[in-house]
């Protein structure tokens, strides 16, 4: 099914992300928020988004105002009842996604795909609550979405080929590189990523170097463009915690298990760049 409408859950720093590089690329978008202040909020982020790039060159302005125009906001399901295609990118509850995809599922076409964002829970639990799992996928986008190119598209045991060829169409339409994932917690990168942020951590509390040392020593030594505390710092020490438990919970492997500092931060409330310190103090810079 070739998508030309979608429709977008959540409007806050993943949703407004996606909702605006589908509207960039030529698709009717439609964006739900809870309520008017958060849907405002989103747009308004998504508004500035553009703006910025037509600042730096990199878009036009004609291109702005073409985006602009295939997008609007709403707080009811009802206008999303004709979308091709759902992204969910609201909080990662999985009760929350659940309840909301029900709903959903009494709302839009039987055609409709729907498809989750979420980073750590499982696709299949999610499918489940709808009864179209043979039309339900993973697209796990990367933060900032409208810079990151990568999206892992993730298949369930009960998701459709079709399903699946139309959300790497739909990837690759909104200027993104799709890689195919299996549904196991944490999909690829998270897999991957996880484990090494945790072993950081461990290293730190071991006293192997600083924080400092630890992530130049990355940067410098593995060319990655920038070390574990850093990255940790601006993916929220709270989100970090939240995941691990998740995985650690399906796989039970002591590499996915949350080091005490980490826990000990999150309940000081150091969670990192959001609230002003984590590992490093984001508001002496």
């Amino acid at each position: 099914m070739a998508i030309q409408k979608v429709g977008v859950l959540g409007c806050g720093l993943m949703g407004a992300g996606i909702a605006e590089i589908a509207a960039k690329a030529g698709l009717t978008t439609v964006v739900r928020e809870v309520n008017q202040a958060f849907l405002d909020k989103g747009l308004g982020r998504i508004r500035a988004s553009l703006d910025k790039a037509v600042e730096k060159g990199k878009l036009e302005v004609g291109a702005r105002d073409a985006a602009l125009a295939n997008l609007t906001g709403t707080t009811e399901f009802s206008d999303l009842a004709d979308c091709d295609l759902i992204v969910e990118a609201i909080v990662e509850n999985v009760d929350e996604k659940k309840k909301t995809f029900a709903a959903l599922d009494e709302t839009c076409k039987p055609e409709a795909i729907f498809a989750s964002n979420t980073s750590s829970l499982t696709i299949t639990q999610l499918a489940m609550s709808t009864k179209r799992p043979d039309r339900f996928v993973g697209l796990h986008f990367f933060n900032p979405v409208p810079v990151m190119k990568l999206v892992e598209v993730v298949r369930t045991i009960l998701t459709s080929d079709e399903c699946v060829e139309s959300a790497f169409e739909f990837a690759r339409k909104v200027g993104k590189e799709p890689v195919a994932a299996r549904d196991n917690s944490g999909f690829i990168v998270n897999r991957l990523l996880v484990p090494y942020l945790l072993d950081a951590i461990r290293a730190l509390e071991e006293g192997v170097g600083t924080v400092e040392d630890i992530d130049k020593g990355m940067q410098l030594g593995c060319s990655y463009p920038m070390g574990p505390f850093t990255l940790l710092d601006f993916v929220g020490l709270d989100t970090t915690l939240y995941i691990a438990d998740i995985m650690f919970e399906e796989y039970r492997e002591k590499r996915f298990a949350p080091p005490p500092l980490l826990k000990q931060m999150v309940l000081a409330g150091r969670l990192g760049k959001k609230s002003g310190r984590g590992f490093y103090d984001h508001a002496k810079k």
